[in-house]
């Protein structure tokens, strides 16, 4: 593997790293400071709740799209950064509508009938790689769109990402399911930064190798 690769696969990779922290963080942030008050209107306020957590992956799409596309400018001179950070953020709101439905159409159910028990943790995580297969495929999925008139093996991307949130998905839920354990609101701080840290680092990893592939840098 040339220094040249490299450089692409580690630029990319701490770009995804850092992007998540702080654009998937201050999603998060807004996520929990706006849906307390909104879903105490019970369901009404749950699917106000779902609207506004879908719109607050905007945050995270555009830190995260303009972070990789800084990253991968030098070897993709042909992709511009409008179109990549649009395709990112349709991604984004499409992944966030797939990914809190589940959640919305659950606490509306425990608005009417009896709670459904909480799953072990191993299923949950199980799960977890389910939807992050899925969530993989949408994100991607119009980054392809950029990509395939412009970029050889530009199918290889949507696979990529299927694999890379089919890992870091599982992080997440693992992580956010220890920092709700802890007791003061620093650590469950410290937790979530790190678990949003190392899961865009093993994402950036994972479909950073496929795009090293794509740049066709010899």
């Amino acid at each position: 593997m040339s220094t040249h690769k490299n450089k692409l696969w580690l630029r990319w990779s701490a770009a995804n790293a850092l992007s998540e922290v702080f654009g998937l963080g201050a999603t998060f942030a807004a996520i929990a400071l706006l849906l307390p008050k909104i879903e105490r209107q019970q369901t009404a306020g749950i699917l106000l709740a779902f609207a506004v957590s879908v719109v607050c992956g905007a945050i995270e799409a555009t830190v995260v799209g303009l972070a990789q596309w800084w990253a991968m400018r030098p070897w993709f001179p042909q992709i511009r950064r409008s179109d990549w950070w649009r395709a990112t953020l349709i991604g984004a709101l499409l992944g966030y509508a797939i990914g809190y439905l589940p959640s919305a159409l659950l606490h509306i159910r425990a608005t009417t009938q009896t709670p459904i028990a909480e799953p072990p943790q191993w299923v949950t995580l199980l799960l977890a790689a389910g939807l992050g297969i899925v969530a993989g495929a949408v994100l991607s999925f119009a980054q392809w769109w950029v990509l395939r008139n412009k970029v050889r093996s530009a199918r290889l991307w949507v696979p990529a990402n299927m694999l890379a949130w089919a890992v870091g998905m599982p992080v997440i839920f693992w992580g956010m399911d220890l920092a709700f354990s802890m007791t003061t609101t620093s650590q469950r701080v410290c937790i979530i930064g790190g678990t949003l840290l190392v899961t865009g680092a093993i994402v950036g990893v994972i479909h950073g190798r496929f795009l090293m592939v794509l740049s066709q840098v010899k």
